[in-house]
């Protein structure tokens, strides 16, 4: 057994970061492309933008609404966002030569400066 051999099999017990038998990382499952479907479905003017593969974590792709709401799961491949997209209407666009869009940074921005006051709405009382 390799030095963090436990520590992977403890955290793919876990559930979180869940590893394929080979000790790899998870590839896109059907939960995956079926919370895309739903959330693509109950949000306008959704865009794709996929971010590539890395040493940790497979293809993924980001839906960002018209509002800069957005959502991450994996998807397998360029071209498997690409079909996705192209069944959907939705413009497929990689994060590598676009960059996120300004809308997107934006709302994350706005929901931290909403938790922000909220906790210090909780903190003083």
């Amino acid at each position: 057994m390799g030095l963090f051999g436990a520590f992977r099999r403890r955290r793919g017990a876990r559930g979180s970061g869940k590893q394929s038998s080979a000790g790899g990382v998870r590839g896109a499952g059907s939960a995956d492309i079926d919370h895309l479907d739903r959330w693509a479905a109950t949000h306008r003017g959704v865009e794709a933008y996929v971010e590539p593969r890395t040493t940790v974590t497979e293809t993924t792709v980001v839906l960002v609404a018209h509002d800069g709401e957005w959502t991450r799961r994996r998807i397998g491949s360029l071209d498997a966002a690409q079909r996705f997209g192209r069944k959907r209407a939705i413009p497929v666009y990689e994060v590598a030569r676009t960059g996120y869009p300004k809308r997107m940074r934006e709302y994350t921005e706005r929901q931290r400066m909403l938790r922000k006051k909220a906790q210090r709405e909780r903190d003083a009382d």
